[in-house]
């Protein structure tokens, strides 16, 4: 089979997250079984134009908002008659395969914007892409969809799409899954782990505040974080931090290399997280495989990822002081953070990349049946 992907992120872009590692996985898989398989992304800064990843190869051009149109005249160029399917990423923008393309279809989901327009574009920017982005679905709601999560997939629903059109994967992990839950790898003192860029839709600061509430009955509280803080809004966490009482039991470590993430998540006791809108959580995900259970927000993606009350708890409201609520029941209770962080480890053993490529094949063969 040939088969041509669609998306504005490729693995070895700087910018690339667990959405990129998930669509790498299932493409060197695809190619690993004989397909011809080639993808469509956009260009960075110190990219080749063309480059051989694992078995398939990769056409970049353009970069994040002209790789749309430019895709459109590569495909014209190039791949019109190519392809046996074609598959189209769709992250906040769709690449409108369906205008130009004859082949049979599937577009991937891992979330649908909305609200997130508020916190991550200004304003009249932010408006427009949300009242853009039910419009420019609309034109979408007949093709076959996959997706990562029932949250996602409710989104979808809501906005239109078939459900008999929508298929639901599940997500693999890259990092290697500890061996057994041992809580001598815990550091000796309680600790909240905060892993992620600064970003306003992962609300980093709330998970300060969160911490500074539980601090107050829990005065051996560590909080560590770790990732991106370059911009706006990480200065707006960096000089909070500055301020608070507690500056000196928070450890500020940067960006990190995957094995330093690997043994952070395995020595802290829990995980916040506070994004307004997630697909799934893959980093709640990456926690429980080491053993550490998660706090977050009750937001779509992470009530998924999130099994509330057995590997994790969502907070009843989404702000700092109901957090920090579920940090102190959690943490005042021994027994309960043991059996979370156990329920956690064993509910990460499905999350694998053989699993996923499964399901995503599994969702592939009646797309192209149809």
């Amino acid at each position: 089979m040939k088969l041509l992907w669609f998306s504005w992120k490729d693995i070895n872009n700087p910018q690339a997250g667990g959405a990129e590692d998930v669509t790498h996985n299932i493409l060197k898989r695809m190619a690993a079984e004989g397909h011809d398989v080639q993808l469509i992304t956009a260009g960075y800064k110190g990219a080749s134009d063309n480059e051989k990843i694992d078995g398939y190869r990769v056409d970049r051009v353009g970069g994040r908002w002209t790789v749309y149109i430019k895709a459109w005249l590569l495909f014209r160029k190039k791949y019109s008659y190519w392809p046996d399917v074609v598959i189209e990423e769709c992250n906040t923008i769709p690449f409108f395969t369906r205008l130009y393309s004859r082949q049979k279809r599937v577009i991937v989901f891992y979330q649908l914007c909305r609200e997130i327009w508020f916190y991550q574009m200004f304003w009249p920017l932010s408006w427009l892409g949300y009242w853009l982005e039910p419009l420019y679905l609309s034109l979408l709601t007949k093709e076959k969809v996959v997706t990562i999560s029932e949250s996602s997939k409710a989104d979808l629903i809501k906005y239109g799409f078939q459900e008999t059109n929508i298929e639901i994967i599940r997500l693999g992990l890259s990092i290697e899954r500890s061996h057994a839950y041992d809580t001598r790898s815990k550091y000796p003192q309680p600790t909240l782990l905060s892993l992620g860029a600064f970003r306003p839709m992962k609300r980093t600061l709330d998970i300060v505040k969160a911490y500074e509430i539980a601090k107050k009955d829990i005065p051996s509280l560590k909080l560590v974080m770790a990732g991106d803080s370059q911009g706006e809004y990480g200065d707006q966490v960096q000089a909070h931090l500055s301020t608070s009482p507690y500056e000196k039991d928070v450890s500020c470590l940067g960006r990190i290399e995957e094995k330093e993430k690997m043994e952070l998540m395995g020595k802290s006791h829990l995980i916040a997280v506070t994004s307004v809108k997630e697909g799934w959580g893959l980093i709640v995900t990456e926690a429980a495989s080491q053993g550490t259970p998660a706090v977050g927000y009750n937001v779509d993606g992470l009530r998924d990822s999130i099994h509330d009350r057995e590997t994790g708890l969502l907070s009843q409201e989404n702000t700092p002081a109901k957090l920090a609520k579920v940090i102190v029941e959690l943490f005042q209770d021994e027994e309960k953070l043991l059996q979370y962080s156990r329920n956690a480890w064993t509910s990460s053993s499905e999350n694998t990349y053989k699993n996923a490529f499964r399901d995503f094949n599994s969702a592939l063969n009646p797309a192209l049946k149809d």
